[in-house]
């Protein structure tokens, strides 16, 4: 799998490849090999080069480059666009015909980004990418793209999630989160919105013996008191069954096979 590719955090000149800082590229080539020193109208003898920075996988994130213009030195600066830096710092009283400015936007605000920056003759074509203007002999590409943006959440709340406690399980008691675990085991035994909780009796119709619908307009402590009441063994004395017929069955030896 291919590694997701870093916005460029940042475009500059460099006087020569040696003069971009540390985590500056230069670019040196054109994409047909030559060299791409952009000549001395640079302001210094030995010309000069773009230079590309990403931050760095480490980095913390911070603005982007979203956007890209070459102009002429007689164009205004666009709203909300920085002229480019220069390494080493500009001389004073040089001037330059043609300018590059650059747009930066936090990562979290930003939707697109320049993701590389190429050189090449002024009639070669780069696919999938945007030529942003033309600086003497060189074409300028750039290449944009959707920023992906990492939601990253806490572990701890991931494992909230997970948990089968209720949310605010964390500020109760021992004996508080025991009751609110027992009562809603029970409540969960006749809640009939879930299948798995209802009886085997739910939707079983039935009808009031004739012996208790004379009784049952006297109300229901006439019907109570004539109900008799059994202990767990005499219901056991009156319904055992000792399962005879099963036993003997079971206990019958296979008829020989002839």
């Amino acid at each position: 799998m291919m590694a997701a590719e870093t916005p460029l955090t940042g475009v500059a000149w460099a006087a020569a490849p040696e003069a971009a800082p540390a985590g500056w590229t230069a670019i040196t080539v054109t994409v047909e090999g030559a060299a791409a020193n952009l000549g001395k109208g640079f302001g210094h003898k030995g010309g000069g080069y773009l230079c590309v920075c990403t931050g760095g996988a480490q980095a913390a994130p911070g603005p982007v480059v979203t956007d890209l213009q070459v102009l002429s030195d007689r164009s205004p600066q666009p709203p909300g666009y920085t002229r480019i830096p220069e390494f080493p710092e500009a001389r004073t009283g040089f001037s330059r015909k043609k300018r590059v400015y650059m747009k930066l936007l936090p990562l979290d605000t930003a939707e697109t980004a320049v993701f590389d920056l190429k050189l090449s003759s002024k009639s070669k074509a780069l696919p999938h990418y945007m030529k942003i203007g033309e600086i003497g002999n060189f074409a300028i590409w750039c290449k944009k793209g959707p920023v992906l943006k990492s939601k990253v959440q806490p572990i701890s709340e991931g494992l909230k999630q997970l948990s089968l406690q209720p949310p605010d399980s964390d500020h109760k008691s021992p004996v508080a989160q025991c009751s609110i675990k027992r009562a809603s085991q029970h409540e969960s035994l006749y809640d009939t919105s879930n299948i798995y909780g209802l009886s085997a009796m739910d939707g079983v119709p039935f009808t009031l013996h004739p012996k208790f619908e004379s009784k049952l307009s006297s109300g229901s402590n006439a019907i109570l008191a004539d109900l008799n009441v059994k202990s767990l063994a005499d219901i056991e004395k009156e319904y055992n069954y000792a399962f005879v017929v099963e036993r003997t069955a079971a206990a019958r030896l296979p008829p020989s096979v002839c």
